[in-house]
């Protein structure tokens, strides 16, 4: 009882505290309300003082101190230039300094790295350097909350060029490309999660207007970690091909053999850059089967074999690599990845595998994007003349669009390469000459399935 009155106690001075603060200040309720107005309605000059006022005085009576406040000092260093614009820069930092000091649980630490690294860099405040090393920080201390996509890209972009200026080593640059990639993945499949979730209703037409707007902002969401996602690829670059991997992890293997984590990104990157043929491919990939026996390692183990011309062998270690993998989304890439490697040898079985990653999780696009390029290729082999050859196109191009709309990541690409499609099918001028309108077309090769001809 008394630990409770003590307590009690507590609460009552410091809200006595804060009313006292306030009625030391009387201005402060008046101006919040004169301020938030203006801001609603984009005013921003006219919010200035009164805002500047409150957040001074009374910086802990309302969080739209800082949330006003960064609209207002935005808008201030877009409308002016040289010393006045320095000002309103250092007067967002500080701000962005205190919005995690008086409101600790509507701030983390990432995002307020995250506001001050863009804030020099969108306004040239700061070098490469400084950029890098503020997001390093805030990765390695909050990863939880990295969640901005444009900083994920930052972070990664100023990396490769320290590197490129002699000032971070190439394994450096490795290691957090895989350690964003990653990032990028969890958020992704967050929100492909959501699309997943609502797409059925959304068929139906049966979403609320608070799912429509779930809806559509993992739609952004996902589309814009996609384009990052392209955008660090497209940076890394040569980087990461067979000529520069294969030197790097030798003279690192001795030294690193030992390290699970370093030898299967080793073993997975040189997978995925293709450098299956060099010996310390299967150096590397036995010092993993070793550490870790893993889903992953006789994924990699198939490969070897079937190389080899051990097919079997190389499909038992696929489906050894898809029994251990308990966690869905993995198993789906790990079937993916199988798919990709048997389209040479068997379009039916790469489909086989790739509709089994669609099982796995729903969201994989790139399973469907594979079938589309596989239907594709297989113009030539289906349809009993030039019209039904050219058809198989419509179906190519209707896999691709559905890996638009179960990925958004992915929409751009998948956009692209239906249109591609659909220009390679019949035209409307072909489709009257043949008189075929509205008929369904049949596929007798390995495709399968039909296609209805559009109606004119």
């Amino acid at each position: 009882m008394k630990k409770r009155h003590y307590l009690t106690m507590i609460t009552v001075v410091m809200l006595t505290g804060l009313s006292m603060a306030q009625a030391q200040n009387p201005e402060c309720m008046t101006n919040l309300s004169i301020y938030a107005e203006h801001a609603k309605v984009k005013n921003y000059d006219a919010a200035y003082e009164p805002w500047k006022m409150v957040y001074e005085s009374c910086p802990d009576i309302n969080r739209a101190n800082f949330t006003y406040g960064e609209k207002i000092l935005a808008h201030k260093i877009d409308k002016s230039t040289g010393a006045d614009k320095d000002g309103y820069v250092q007067e967002l930092m500080t701000l962005y300094d205190n919005s995690i000091k008086y409101f600790p649980t509507k701030f983390t630490k990432a995002g307020v790295a995250i506001d001050k690294a863009l804030l020099l860099y969108d306004n040239k405040m700061a070098s490469d350097e400084q950029i890098f090393n503020m997001l390093d920080a805030a990765y390695k201390e909050d990863r939880a909350n990295f969640k901005n996509p444009k900083a994920l890209y930052l972070y990664f972009s100023s990396l490769v060029d320290l590197h490129a200026a002699g000032k971070k080593d190439l394994q450096d640059v490795f290691d957090t490309y895989d350690d964003v990639t990653e990032k990028i993945e969890e958020e992704n499949k967050e929100w492909t999660d959501i699309v997943t979730k609502l797409l059925p209703k959304d068929s139906l037409g049966t979403l609320t207007s608070k799912e429509k707007s779930q809806l559509r902002v993992a739609n952004t969401n996902s589309e814009s970690f996609g384009k990052i996602a392209s955008s660090i690829d497209a940076k890394l670059g040569n980087l990461a091909d067979c000529d520069n991997l294969i030197p790097l992890y030798e003279k690192s293997y001795d030294a690193k053999k030992g390290d699970v984590n370093w030898v299967k990104r080793a073993v997975g990157r040189m997978f995925s850059k293709d450098c299956t043929d060099d010996p310390m491919f299967r150096k590397l990939f036995e010092a993993q089967l070793a550490l870790d026996p893993s889903a992953s390692a006789y994924l990699y183990g198939g490969t070897l074999k079937q190389k080899s011309g051990d097919s079997k062998g190389a499909i038992e270690d696929f489906n050894k690599a898809v029994e251990l993998e308990t966690d869905s989304y993995k198993k789906s890439n790990i079937l993916y990845k199988i798919a990709t490697t048997v389209r040479k040898s068997s379009k039916s079985q790469a489909r086989s595998y790739a509709l089994k990653a669609i099982d796995a999780d729903p969201a994989n696009g790139k399973a469907y994007l594979l079938i589309a390029n596989l239907y594709a290729s297989s113009a030539n082999d289906c349809g009993n003349d030039a019209f039904e050859k050219r058809a198989i196109y419509w179906k190519a191009a209707e896999m691709a669009r559905k890996a638009g709309r179960v990925d958004p990541a992915l929409s751009g690409t998948a956009g692209q390469t239906a249109a591609s499609y659909d220009a390679k099918a019949p035209t409307k001028e072909m489709i009257f000459s043949s008189g075929k309108a509205g008929q369904t077309i049949t596929f007798s090769c390995w495709v399968g399935g039909s296609v209805t001809v559009p109606s004119l």
